[in-house]
């Protein structure tokens, strides 16, 4: 199981228009950040984001851009000397950051560009992991491979389109006659607490997906997460008077179990793990033609006991 006390602190650095310019290649819709966020928060904190291209280029992005927190910086776009431009001014705040910000301890760099493998090793020599993103079609085989870990953006798109399917199938329902107040209200809390329960088992899948450790996260992890993906989340207004009611919802409609270790506190894994006992201690019928050997067994043992030594009770 993945250590609660984990931290990862991460500095994000996006050529943009490599990456957008991929996405298009591809034929996948508009470049979004979002999926490369969520995916990035269940690893830890994003301390520094910075996002690099002509803007006036790129005039449709820079809302959402500014919606994600990224710092967005200007390279103006030269004919002659323009092409590597934004990969220069990014090689050089990410070394900077490297060697005067020691607490960041990840570096993202989110690009196809084999020109940038040369800061990724630096990176590495400095002891700090890197991680990659890119569409896959667009991105350099030497950059994947210099990476510690390489992010498809085409894995993430479609694990979105999944989970917007998934959640279409769940909320249709055919329109019912509009009850009374109280039940309205009623049926707007479990709305909310179905919500909420949807909420952490997303998180629950993507960290054991992200971390791949058998399956069992500290529901303080969890917790963590979901608010790392939605600062603003609060179990209260879910219904729930605390987190754990809310495992514990989830434990009751079989979506996820809830184990306790003594000394680092609770844990939550999917329902049919082995929570309580290993398979060692679990209760194995008893075969009766091993107990008829047995008893045999000690028969003998009996009977070939030494002269004078009496029978023990």
């Amino acid at each position: 199981m993945a250590s609660s006390q984990d931290t990862v602190s991460m500095a994000l650095f996006c050529d943009f228009e490599n990456v957008a310019l991929g996405v298009r290649d591809a034929n996948y819709e508009k470049f979004d950040i979002k999926p490369i966020l969520e995916r990035l928060l269940l690893k830890g904190s994003i301390v520094v984001k910075k996002a690099y291209c002509d803007w006036d280029r790129y005039k449709s992005f820079k809302a959402t851009m500014h919606e994600a927190n990224f710092e967005l910086i200007e390279i103006p776009h030269v004919r002659q000397s323009g092409k590597n431009s934004a990969d220069i001014r990014l090689v050089v705040d990410a070394l900077d950051l490297c060697y005067t910000k020691l607490h960041v301890n990840t570096f993202v760099i989110i690009s196809g560009d084999s020109d940038f493998s040369p800061l990724v090793s630096k990176l590495r020599e400095n002891a700090k992991q890197v991680i990659g993103v890119g569409v896959k079609q667009s991105t350099s085989d030497l950059l994947i491979a210099n990476c510690d870990e390489f992010i498809f953006y085409d894995d993430l798109v479609r694990e979105s389109q999944r989970a917007a399917v998934k959640r279409g199938t769940q909320e249709a329902s055919p329109a019912a006659r509009h009850p009374p107040d109280e039940e309205k209200r009623q049926e707007e809390l479990e709305a909310r607490k179905s919500k909420a329960i949807d909420m952490a088992v997303e998180t629950f899948d993507a960290l054991v997906s992200e971390r791949g450790d058998g399956g069992k996260i500290w529901a303080s992890m969890l917790k963590n997460a979901i608010k790392r993906r939605k600062p603003d989340f609060s179990e209260s207004y879910y219904g729930f008077r605390a987190f754990g009611n809310l495992l514990e919802e989830a434990q009751a409609r079989g979506l996820l179990e809830l184990g306790r270790d003594e000394k680092s506190g609770a844990y939550v894994c999917r329902g049919g793990a082995d929570t309580v006992a290993s398979p060692a201690m679990k209760a194995v019928p008893e075969d009766p033609v091993v107990k008829a050997v047995q008893k045999s067994a000690a028969r003998s043992r009996r009977q070939r006991k030494p002269v004078g030594v009496p029978d023990t009770v």
